[in-house]
């Protein structure tokens, strides 16, 4: 955690982390005020059935992610980025008092722009929020700036829920409302007075006003790289299964647990805390690097603890309507509830890797568009799952066996992720065998080039030293290794799905070499014992050394030295 708290001591993220922490947290306490305040005074505003007019809040909140994300993402590639937060921010404060003119009149058509506008708000900000900070953290800090950012997003939404609620329900609603939106988007707007300068990647890129061919164009972007696209996919999956677990809450608490509003404050927070806490650990899980192989652990997660919350789950509930601490005394609850902390930390092991390998692996100049592209399948697949999930429940199926529903759709999205791209579960593979045998200390990663192709000469090469280096490496790596090497689990599964190029003795062939050549023709890391001759062309050669003790407990420290270029 020492590295997050390095960061939210630092200008270069501490005021984006504020800005985004109070727009999220802005947006709920007016969006859940206003449902709020409609679902118990409705009377007065509109013959509109409550149900109806939450459903439509949220549906003309989420409509500008469709209709202004491939705008957004053109805006943050050709501007400047710390220049467009700030513009955002002063759009949040003219929205709030649109808002309170609506509040003021009784204006439900006036209440509904100005939640329009939040999410066009909100549309806007998004590709800058998360394009910018490979702009401004370093590699070994993106994946703790991510974890943070998540975190205090699912932090904010719960405290704008709740805090929306609690004002719509006080005297004079409107006005405090009013107040606190506008206390809370000025407070956003200094913030982002903080951000640093975040240069334009492509200045001279041409805006395209249709959002339909810019979509399209942003969705190219995303596909160049197969592994770029599949997680935007996995991201998307993500938010569909959260929402629509957190949709279900205040329905499962009341019909299946027995429970009051308190309770469905104590689900909400646990949920929350899960998955604030499994973003936090993704960084020491991960060595402070972009760690794929946290990602199926994260699916497995999900998919065990979503399973275990529908059996957990009681039949009929009992009694009268109890509250969080009466719910706490019922047997199996505190079962219930562990089951949401950890399937909100297996999500955050899911999602932080994800979003860092997309800010990673996208070019400079596309970056912010890659990112509209998945704020857009974000609202799609959210609107998918609820649509999805409506239609279930009116068909007669039960909220528990919703949540079993989902989890298996969990693993299935899962397998289908990870078998297109093996570099998931490789890396799933390694990190449980590397990590739970091994200490590991790496000097001279930096010589690693980040593109292209460079030939790492190692001193040794056992299957288990291979394993080790693909452990540290960022990028995949194909080796050169002896077939009689490789046998059985892990190696032989690491191996064959990492394009190793194989010879039946300790002497390459010309065959060999003509492959090795190949490779790195195409841009690889390649990885072969000792100097054996290949000509690398005007790729760099690096010179791998390891060396190993004998540590506590049967595990060895290694120490793997990238001498720079020979």
């Amino acid at each position: 955690m020492s590295e997050q708290t390095h960061l939210l001591r630092s200008r270069r993220f501490l005021p984006l982390f504020v800005t985004q922490f109070l727009g999220a947290f802005n947006d709920n306490v007016i969006k859940n005020a206003l449902v709020v305040l409609l679902t118990f005074q409705a009377a007065g505003w509109t013959t509109l059935k409550p149900e109806v007019l939450a459903n439509l809040a949220a549906g003309i909140f989420i409509l500008p992610f469709f209709l202004f994300s491939a705008t957004a993402g053109q805006l943050a590639d050709k501007f400047d980025k710390a220049r467009l937060a700030r513009i955002a921010k002063l759009l949040e404060i003219g929205i709030v008092l649109i808002a309170g003119v609506g509040f003021l009149l009784h204006e439900l058509s006036v209440l509904l722009v100005a939640l329009f506008l939040l999410g066009l708000q909100s549309t806007l900000f998004g590709p800058v929020k998360y394009a910018i900070l490979p702009q401004h953290l370093k590699d070994s800090e993106l994946v703790g700036g991510n974890a943070l950012i998540e975190a205090g997003t699912f932090v904010a939404i719960l405290l704008g829920t709740l805090g929306g609620g609690l004002l719509a329900g006080t005297g004079g609603a409107t006005i405090f409302i009013t107040l606190a939106g506008l206390v809370i988007a000025v407070a956003g707007y200094v913030a982002s007075r903080g951000i640093p300068v975040a240069p334009a990647p492509a200045p001279t890129l041409r805006i395209d006003p249709n959002p339909f061919s810019a979509t399209w164009q942003n969705f190219r972007f995303a596909r160049e790289q197969r592994s770029v696209f599949l997680s935007i996919l996995g991201i998307s999956w993500f938010w569909l299964y959260g929402a629509l677990l957190l949709a279900q809450f205040p329905a499962y608490t009341k019909n299946v647990l027995g429970g009051g509003e308190t309770a469905v404050t104590l689900l909400l927070g646990v949920f929350t805390f899960g998955i604030g806490a499994g973003s936090l650990l993704c960084e020491r899980l991960s060595g402070g690097r972009v760690e794929l192989g946290i990602v199926p652990l994260g699916s497995i997660g999900l998919t065990l603890f979503g399973l275990d919350l529908a059996f957990a789950s009681p039949a009929v509930p009992d009694g009268e309507a109890l509250g969080a601490l009466a719910l706490l005394a019922q047997p199996g609850s505190w079962r219930i509830l562990a089951d949401l902390v950890l399937i909100g930390i297996f999500g955050g092991f899911f999602i932080v890797p994800l979003y860092a390998l997309v800010q990673q692996r996208s070019a400079d100049e596309h970056r912010a568009r890659i990112i509209a592209a998945n704020n857009i399948l974000n609202a799609l697949f959210m609107v998918v799952g609820a649509l999805a999930a409506a239609l279930l429940l009116s068909r007669g199926l039960s909220i528990p066996a919703l949540f079993a529903t989902a989890a298996l759709c969990n693993a299935a999205v899962a397998a289908f992720i990870y078998g297109l791209v093996p570099e998931f579960l490789v890396r799933f593979v390694v990190w449980l065998s590397i990590h739970g045998l091994y200490r590991l200390r790496a000097e001279g990663l930096q010589h690693l080039p980040e593109t292209g192709p460079a030939l790492l000469v190692c001193e040794r090469m056992t299957a288990t030293d291979a394993l080790l280096l693909v452990a540290v490496s960022r990028r995949p790596i194909r080796f050169v290794l002896p077939r009689s090497t490789v046998r059985g689990f892990p190696t032989g599964f690491v191996f064959d799905r990492t394009k190793t190029i194989y010879h039946d003795d300790m002497n390459p062939t010309t065959a060999t070499f003509e492959t090795i050549r190949s490779a790195l023709a195409a841009g690889a890391l390649v990885a072969t014992l000792g100097d054996c001759g290949v000509d690398a062309g005007d790729a760099p050669t690096l010179k791998i050394t390891m060396e190993g003790r004998q540590a506590w407990f049967g595990r060895v420290a290694l120490t793997i030295e990238m001498a720079g270029t020979a």
